[in-house]
């Protein structure tokens, strides 16, 4: 999903927006979500199961097709994945097919019970369309609930308590995106600071917790609930609301039936790489660190070099027409090359396809003044010295090709943070650094979620989201949305 951002400026004029619309519920999505996964998994894989095993002269192909659709809707719904809460929220593909796993092993037992005699690989076959269909199915449904939340509809209302100061950080946060399904639409502060985030002030709780605090609390939080209809509680815990205060806090919302969420303070952690504990009645969240060792790395090194051999084999007669194109087109070399920073801050000649002028670099200086990003990186909308060429080659990405001779001499990885400068890591701090701790790709979150479009904030924060989260599935993930990115040619200049 295309992570939307506001800028800084607007978020919290954005927060009170959204506080005071009017939002359908997360209990609202569209009616046709359940009918809709239901029906996809029912004939996903019953007709091909009947299809298949009719054509294997099978004794009761239509028997067959009814028990396998049966039992993938049986296990999707022991999964929970017809809950409310569950439709439209995952595009994923790895739960799917751990769901499609647990479905061969029942076919499996019911195979043995019952003497089917079918060929195990045209059975295993016949049950391949029940996963297709069901991701597709999902990636449909994901895609139109996130268009329906940045219109405030299926979301959660959320009432957030904390310090003000803490309180305005969260608020902030959630505004500032819209992939989530929350809405603030109050806040209840701690103590007398003031609330900057716009966000309408529900109550407010005494700075410390005196000897009523317990009753008055309760009061307070629940009145401030059913004043703005929040479904449910997410506080930003302090010091002075911690422990004892914030456990009966807790009491008072789950006797009333209402729902409460701790934020931990913890910024663009992947679920993936939490695990709830308890230590001595304490709830402790253990954060794993991030994916560097094991197999999942040998796989990456693996498909990059391979994904960049066949690469160029496969599109050695497209380098052929560009190469012609761009030297018919202006005079200078096909290629340029570009000195960038790769690992752990190694200099490295990255490869591209010239799409600009051959004094570009000299050029540079004199439209300084007209760089139209807020950060280190130099970009222009309409940059006078790209060529004509060029500028078909940016709008498609194809000028970025060449770079599959850096991945496979393995300078540069297929997914990865966008290749910096030197002048532009010159000037990084210590969390810009960190982004460096990883090979640069030829695609990443940037590419898939706005490029030069993007403030230098967003990008800053998509690269470190992918170092710290990185896995191979999630490589894999962003190949995948790249080809649409590039069609869209959405912040391609």
């Amino acid at each position: 999903m295309r992570h939307v951002h506001f800028p800084a400026q607007r978020v919290a004029g954005a927060a009170a927006e959204l506080a005071a619309a009017p939002v359908r519920r997360i209990g609202d999505k569209a009616r046709w979500y359940l009918p809709a996964a239901v029906t996809a998994d029912l004939l996903g894989a019953g007709l091909p199961v009947g299809l298949v095993f009719d054509a294997a002269q099978q004794a009761r192909p239509v028997y067959c097709a009814v028990g396998a659709a049966l039992a993938w809707t049986g296990v999707q719904a022991v999964r929970r994945r017809y809950a409310a809460r569950a439709l439209g929220e995952s595009r994923g593909v790895l739960p799917v097919v751990h769901d499609w796993l647990i479905l061969i092993g029942v076919l499996a037992v019911a195979r043995v019970v019952t003497g089917e005699s079918t060929p195990r690989l045209a059975a295993l076959g016949a049950l391949l369309p029940a996963l297709l269909i069901t991701v597709a199915c999902h990636k449909l449904t994901y895609r139109h609930l996130t268009a329906a939340r940045r219109e405030a509809q299926a979301v959660s209302r959320v009432l957030v308590i904390g310090e003000p100061a803490a309180a305005d950080s969260v608020i902030s946060h959630l505004a500032a995106r819209t992939d989530h399904p929350y809405v603030v639409v109050g806040v209840v502060p701690v103590g007398s600071g003031s609330v900057d985030s716009g966000v309408p002030v529900a109550g407010r709780l005494d700075a410390r917790a005196a000897s009523g605090a317990p009753t008055a609390d309760a009061s307070a939080v629940l009145a401030a609930v059913r004043s703005h209809h929040a479904d449910l509680v997410l506080v930003a815990p302090g010091a002075r609301i911690a422990g004892e205060r914030l456990r009966r806090i807790a009491w008072a919302l789950h006797d009333a039936g209402l729902e409460l969420a701790v934020f931990p303070g913890l910024v663009e952690v992947s679920v993936k790489r939490l695990e709830t504990l308890s230590a001595g009645g304490l709830a402790v969240l253990r954060v794993a660190p991030p994916v560097n060792r094991g197999v999942q790395p040998v796989l990456k090194s693996v498909l990059d070099r391979a994904g960049a051999a066949f690469g160029l084999l496969l599109l050695s007669p497209l380098f052929l027409t560009i190469v012609l194109a761009i030297r018919l087109g202006s005079r200078g070399p096909a290629f340029y090359r570009q000195q960038r920073i790769g690992r752990d801050g190694v200099p490295f000649t990255m490869w591209k396809f010239r799409t600009m002028v051959v004094d570009a670099d000299r050029l540079k200086a004199e439209l300084a003044g007209a760089n139209e990003n807020d950060g280190l990186m130099f970009k222009i909308r309409r940059d006078p010295r790209v060529t004509r060429v060029g500028r078909l080659l940016r709008r498609t990405s194809l000028d970025e090709l060449p770079q599959l001779l850096n991945v496979l001499t393995g300078q540069m990885s297929l997914v990865g943070p966008r290749p910096p400068l030197p002048e532009e890591v010159a000037r990084y701090d210590e969390v810009e650094l960190r982004r460096l701790t990883v090979r640069p790709g030829m695609t990443g979150l940037w590419q898939i979620s706005g490029r030069s479009d993007l403030s230098w904030d967003e990008t800053i924060q998509l690269d470190l989201q992918y170092v710290d989260n990185w896995s191979f599935t999630s490589d894999v993930d962003v190949m995948g949305r790249t080809l649409r990115a590039v069609v869209d040619g959405r912040g391609a200049y």
